[in-house]
């Protein structure tokens, strides 16, 4: 802390548990770390008396409030990870973007990008102290209260994702009228891909500099993309911010294990493995050993059980997760979900989740 109050990113507690990031660089580990997207979330109790009656994107900028959202699954169950609150839309807002959560609709942008002139409201280069060191103020008051427990994750939504936001105006199922731009547009499209790149590097070196100790890049919509498309307009970008990311820090003497997760993005699993990122995430319609087979030992994994086996009973879920461990191995894997928690879950089907990766896989490290 320093002498007007304000805390550093310095002086960190050491850390105690690095599983998490010695599988992310495909080292051997006494047991499978484990972590889930979206385990800061509505499926706890204390998370949604926390954010009762609050706007979300107000809790967003609330560094001490992401703080507490992000320790409390920590306090219920034994993660080998932590993955800092907030949310990929912080990005178009640094834009210039209004984005609003509406309960029951979800991320919704009165004003979206129609055309390829409506580029020019955005703001090209972005301070991202300014503008996001909400999220830095976070990560580092984070690292200090964690106290060394576990690694702190850091994200970012990916340029096509945060793209089809912009455009779509919120969710949608076809993300049509943004897949029009790819066709109509696609210059336009591409001038859009690589402003949001840059602002991602940015943000990403940030996040690093505040005390992230890895970070994910989520290209959620990945999916909506055919492969011709997902070649042209993710995967280039994908690789430029871990190439652009790793480049900088390895000036600064820094390494961070880098995670990309293209969901449902079947088709680019060889592309992804050979992208500058350690760990490729998978989504739970993938097999675990085809994944492995595909990736050719090139990359650690992360994934990928469906987040609907949470509602099974808690020996199903054990049972489960003994198969998906021999089908991943326990070497360059980190056990997670194939996308993030349901608000309706019960925490005591996470904790026989977490409870099943450490006890299986502990076993069968020791039968090698």
């Amino acid at each position: 802390m320093s002498k007007d109050g304000l805390i550093l990113p310095k002086d960190f507690p050491q850390l105690q548990n690095d599983t998490f990031l010695r599988a992310a660089r495909g080292e051997e580990t006494e047991h499978v770390p484990v972590w889930c997207m979206r385990q800061a979330g509505r499926y706890l109790p204390e998370f949604r008396e926390s954010r009762a009656g609050k706007d979300f994107f107000d809790t967003c900028r609330s560094p001490e409030t992401c703080c507490e959202l992000t320790l409390q699954p920590l306090r219920r169950f034994p993660f080998d990870a932590a993955i800092i609150f907030s949310d990929i839309l912080v990005i178009p807002q640094a834009m210039g973007m209004d984005v609003q959560m509406v309960a029951g609709k979800g991320p919704t942008f009165p004003d979206p990008l129609k055309e390829p002139e409506d580029l020019q409201r955005l703001q090209a280069k972005v301070d991202v102290d300014k503008e996001l060191g909400y999220v830095f103020k976070a990560i580092t008051l984070t690292r200090h209260k964690i106290e060394g427990k576990v690694p702190l994750i850091g994200f970012t939504g990916a340029p096509w994702t945060l793209m089809s936001y912009m455009i779509e105006g919120g969710g949608s199922r076809t993300f049509s009228k943004a897949k029009r731009w790819l066709y109509r547009h696609p210059e336009a499209s591409h001038m859009l891909l690589r402003m949001l790149t840059d602002v991602i590097v940015e943000y990403l070196l940030g996040q690093v500099a505040a005390g992230a100790q890895a970070l994910q890049v989520f290209e959620s919509h990945a999916g909506i993309l055919g492969p011709v498309e997902f070649q042209e307009f993710s995967l280039p970008y994908l690789r430029d911010i871990a190439r652009c990311v790793k480049d900088k820090l390895k000036e600064a003497g820094k390494d961070v294990p880098m995670i990309v997760f293209a969901k449902d993005a079947h088709y680019g699993l060889e592309d992804l493995s050979q992208s500058h990122y350690e760990v490729v995430g998978l989504d739970w319609t993938i097999d675990p050993r085809s994944a492995r087979e595909r990736t050719g030992g090139k990359v650690s994994l992360q994934g990928n059980m469906d987040p609907c086996a949470f509602y099974a009973p808690k020996e199903r879920i054990s049972d489960i997760v003994k198969k998906m461990l021999e089908g991943f191995g326990t070497r360059g894997y980190i056990a997670n979900l194939g996308h993030g928690l349901y608000p309706d879950m019960d925490p005591e089907s996470v904790g026989a989740f977490v409870e099943a990766v450490h006890q299986h896989s502990k076993q069968m490290i020791k039968q090698k």
